[in-house]
């Protein structure tokens, strides 16, 4: 399990840290190193990186061709980049990863919630699905519009490292996270570059 401490430290503030450690308990990977890759519904076998550069490198083959999955979070690699050139080993950082991961999975839960009419426990569930897949309700959900004014359980931002995940991503995608686009929006996870970096407030599917 993800330390509380560096949840707190990095996560998105409107969500609680027990929501938080649920999140990357059933949707992300304790290696900050873990890329997965997926053809369809099929995870592609790939070799374990053991290092930043291989991790990078293993990311840079797939994206274009599979749904790639990156870091704690298991964020989406291919969602608002444009160009190999813009990914950025920035995403493979726990903190950054988290905060990115984190902010984008708020955005599905309120989502979610909102859908639901209430933040009941069947909403996180298919929240952390959602996000999983890329889809919920038949719409690419990572590229739907943040509803936003959803109550979430929101705790103090106190000691929380960067202080807007959003910009965080747009750093690591080496863009303006507003303003760019994903390579393809027939599928955020298979977008021509897939590295999700911007998606937080666009939408995609993974």
């Amino acid at each position: 399990m993800i330390d509380a401490e560096l949840i707190q430290q990095c996560a998105d503030p409107s969500l609680k840290v027990e929501i938080v450690q649920k999140f990357i308990e059933e949707a992300g990977a304790a290696d900050h190193l873990t890329v997965t890759v997926r053809a369809g519904q099929h995870i592609v076998l790939v070799p374990k990186p053991t290092t930043e550069d291989e991790a990078m490198q293993l990311i840079q083959q797939n994206l274009g061709q599979s749904i790639v999955r990156v870091g704690v979070t298991q964020y989406p690699a291919g969602l608002g980049i444009q160009d190999l050139s813009e990914l950025s080993p920035y995403v493979l950082d726990p903190c950054k990863n988290i905060g990115m991961g984190t902010a984008l999975f708020a955005k599905v839960y309120r989502i979610v919630t909102k859908w639901y009419g209430a933040p009941a426990q069947e909403a996180l569930e298919d929240a952390i699905l959602a996000y999983k897949t890329g889809w919920f309700e038949g719409k690419q959900v990572f590229y739907e519009t943040d509803p936003g004014g959803t109550d979430l359980a929101t705790r103090p931002a106190a000691g929380r490292k960067g202080e807007n995940a959003e910009q965080d991503a747009q750093v690591a995608a080496g863009g303006n996270a507003q303003s760019a686009q994903p390579v393809s929006e027939e599928d955020p996870n298979k977008a021509g570059i897939r590295i999700d970096l911007s998606g937080i407030r666009e939408n995609s599917k993974e």
